[in-house]
């Protein structure tokens, strides 16, 4: 019998916001490895399993500690938040799998910010879109401006990911000042903090209300197209569907 890591996606944390395979994953896990703040989230559900933790910035130490507890025959369950596949550690598990080939590698899918926070905000993404991080720890701030103009170049919605942090408390308004090079001051956007977790917070602004709006790295900002509109507080992107006028026929016979 080969060794198992299941890598996966617990979405925002709450169980009711897992999926049933992730759930069942953790389930069957016999000890659950993942970043110190993600396994406090998992409640008292799994608090019977055995949970190692890594800080953050040790994603290479986490995943390795993953295959050294395979080797000893455990049933492993890597944790993310959001999706793994989606700025998450799935791709570097694949890669150092390379050199643990009797270990069996199963990704479990979660719900990323990109969906959830835009269920809160309404539907911003339904059209096509592209998911950015302004994170500049592993990708070149160079990169992420051509990015950046591409998906506004493209009239793409965009999901921003990672918009601020203590060291990068003005990266927003960075890729505001980039995003208002081709896009107009009145487009519509929105951003959601603490998405599926408590002191949720949901608004709605213009891009450039944005570039002076305060978040965090718990916050998840969304760009609308140039189709975009704020309907009843809600951010909508349309999809093209022509509404027909209604014709109110009560009373007439």
């Amino acid at each position: 019998m080969r060794n198992k890591i299941y890598i996966v996606g617990i979405g925002p944390g709450r169980e009711e916001m897992m999926t049933g395979e992730a759930i069942r994953a953790l389930e069957d896990a016999d000890v659950i490895i993942g970043y110190t703040v993600y396994v406090k989230l998992l409640g008292e559900r799994f608090a019977q399993k055995e949970m190692l933790t890594t800080p953050m910035r040790q994603e290479t130490e986490r995943c390795r500690l993953c295959f050294e507890e395979a080797a000893k025959g455990k049933r492993v369950a890597l944790i993310c938040s959001g999706d793994a596949g989606i700025y998450g550690l799935a791709s570097l598990m694949y890669e150092m799998g390379k050199d643990y080939p009797e270990t069996e590698l199963e990704v479990v899918a979660g719900i990323t910010a990109a969906s959830s926070g835009a269920a809160v905000l309404g539907a911003p993404l339904n059209h096509d879109f592209c998911v950015i991080s302004l994170s500049d720890l592993l990708t070149p701030w160079e990169k992420i401006e051509r990015r950046l103009i591409a998906a506004a170049e493209g009239d793409f919605a965009i999901a921003i990911y990672n918009p601020s942090s203590r060291k990068r408390k003005d990266y927003l308004m960075k890729a505001c000042d980039i995003l208002l090079r081709v896009i107009e001051e009145k487009r519509p956007c929105g951003y959601v903090e603490n998405i599926g977790r408590e002191g949720t917070r949901a608004e709605t602004c213009t891009l450039k209300e944005l570039r002076e709006a305060q978040v965090n790295m718990f916050t998840t900002v969304f760009v609308g197209n140039s189709g975009s509109e704020i309907i009843n507080g809600k951010l909508i992107t349309k999809r093209g569907y022509q509404i027909e006028q209604s014709t109110d026929f009560c009373g007439n016979n």
